[in-house]
């Protein structure tokens, strides 16, 4: 099986089209989305319909929660804050309903775990081999035989790998992975990329190879940040898009 890995969306339509666009030339099985499908930028509903459209399962994002409602974004710094509150002036009946129903993680045809922060929390962010280690030790906890696991929230692509009792990172296009190694597996943000890259990001993984493949996507990014203050949205939102930050 190949599949595709998405996060971290947050209402980029731009981003999103260019995205799957990509992916559909790739031509893999199954597409998975890590969560966070709005949030930030202009066009929820439509990203959501997308999503739905093509029937892509997808995990739950902290925005997502704080979108349909399940929680208030008192946590959210000021920017982040003042895009959630709009999104759920715009969101339809149909789509808070689609986004508070998503699962907080799911396991997919018992070859992965998709989540969105830890496995344990969709809010905290892991970053780095302390966080990925404690997460490891939840994975295993889950007496599932799971080892890989696919996450987001933090829009950085990344591969955390744990072999025997040691915990590192990998920063590289290509990974492939080893028997009897643990992996955490980040494919980076779609819609709202931070690594100082402004390029929409994905993965593709190959389970017959045991391959992990980080794939770069250019979009329209003036387009975006200009419906980002067509819409009355904070300018800061539209200006780091360009710098990936």
């Amino acid at each position: 099986m190949r599949y595709a890995i998405i996060s971290d969306v947050h209402s980029n339509l731009e981003a999103l089209n260019a995205v799957l666009a990509e992916i559909d030339s790739l031509a893999p099985d199954v597409i998975v989305c890590l969560g966070d499908i709005v949030g930030y930028n202009s066009n929820p509903n439509e990203c959501i319909a997308i999503l739905r459209g093509r029937a892509i399962p997808s995990v739950m994002g902290n925005h997502d929660d704080r979108a349909a409602g399940l929680d208030e974004p008192d946590d959210f710094n000021p920017l982040a804050e003042k895009a959630l509150l709009w999104t759920r002036e715009q969101l339809t009946p149909e789509n808070k309903a689609y986004i508070e129903a998503l699962p907080r993680s799911a396991i997919i045809d018992n070859a992965f775990l998709a989540m969105h922060g830890w496995v344990n929390d969709t809010d905290s962010y892991l970053n780095g081999t302390d966080d990925a280690a404690v997460n490891f030790s939840l994975m295993h906890e889950l007496s599932v035989g799971i080892n890989i696991a696919f996450f987001g929230h933090t829009h950085v692509p990344v591969v955390y790998v744990e072999c025997g009792e040691t915990v590192f990172a990998i920063h590289e296009d290509t990974v492939e992975l080893e028997k009897g190694c643990s992996y955490l597996i980040n494919p980076g943000s779609v819609g709202q990329p931070r690594n100082h890259d402004p390029h929409a990001s994905f993965v593709i993984y190959d389970t017959e190879a045991g391959v992990i493949t980080f794939h770069k996507v250019d979009y329209d990014i003036a387009a975006t940040a200009l419906k980002i203050l067509e819409a009355g949205l904070p300018e800061r939102l539209a200006e780091r898009l360009r710098f990936g930050v």
